[in-house]
């Protein structure tokens, strides 16, 4: 059907509901009121597209782009499990003095095992699509993340719209885990990150089946999905690009009915959200 109105339409086209164009209702163009269209060319405005008439090359996050700023990694250093493990290596000065004097002042050193991070940090980030503009800044957060050896454990993995059948090492190389696997694999003490702007059209959420692209058939709908990674970890956040006052959409909704701890990605979201999970 796209490819015959292609033919036919012969002028640009604004508003309206047949042609391919701009700000109508037509199914196929951009910048319109469709609820369910495919977006041929533009920006998304409304982040309802069904599809995108258009070659979609996802690639995977930088780790090594450099920071304009050491904020956000001061703000997930603040992310800690702090306990004592390992050989009895750290000083323990008051317990030095204690038993020196009771020794008679004979000095009597007194160790005890070294302070560390337990904490394991896990991050699903969604790239491409409409979290393609927000691409810089979601660089500098898992940059962060990557370069600190401030975790006991930090895993990663990617998805587009919504975690469902597999997540994704590297989109590029098409490197894949199945999602179950990993809850299998994981268990409750990881803290989780989820990374998106919760912005798509809402089906795909809802059906089984309603993901758009080529790599996956959901056999379940995205919020089941959402619901198992959400009681494998409940200690767990969601950080989003988007200025809160568009969060209203209906995705973002139905996202937040199963994450409602979301916060924006910024700096006072990410100390925000470090505060949930370190309780």
């Amino acid at each position: 059907e796209f490819e015959k109105r292609l033919e036919e339409q012969k002028k640009r086209h604004n508003g309206g509901n047949h042609w391919i164009g701009t700000g109508g209702t037509s199914p196929f163009g951009n910048s319109g009121h469709h609820p369910n269209g495919i977006r041929v060319g533009g920006h998304s405005l409304n982040r309802t597209a069904s599809q995108i008439a258009s070659n979609r090359a996802f690639k995977d996050l930088s780790k090594d782009r450099i920071l304009d700023t050491r904020s956000i990694s001061i703000a997930l250093k603040k992310l800690n499990r702090l306990g004592r493990s390992g050989p009895k290596s750290e000083l323990e000065i008051e317990e030095t003095i204690s038993a020196t004097a009771k020794n008679l002042g004979d000095i009597e050193l007194v160790y005890r095992k070294e302070k560390k991070n337990h904490l394991k940090l896990l991050m699903l980030m969604d790239i491409g699509g409409s979290m393609t503009e927000h691409t810089i800044l979601c660089e500098r957060l898992f940059s962060a993340a990557n370069s600190l050896s401030h975790f006991k454990r930090f895993r990663y993995y990617f998805f587009h719209n919504c975690p469902y059948d597999y997540l994704f090492k590297s989109l590029q190389e098409n490197k894949i885990i199945r999602t179950q696997e990993l809850l299998q694999e994981l268990d409750s003490s990881w803290r989780l990150i989820m990374i998106g702007d919760a912005a798509m059209n809402p089906y795909e959420l809802t059906t089984p089946g309603g993901c758009i692209d080529y790599f996956h058939y959901n056999e379940e709908a995205g919020l089941s999905w959402l619901r198992k990674i959400r009681s494998t970890f409940p200690k767990s956040v969601w950080l989003n690009p988007i200025d809160p006052k568009l969060w209203n959409i209906p995705s973002n909704i139905l996202v937040r009915n199963e994450f409602p701890a979301m916060f924006p990605l910024t700096i006072e979201g990410i100390t925000n959200a470090t505060n949930i999970l370190n309780q």
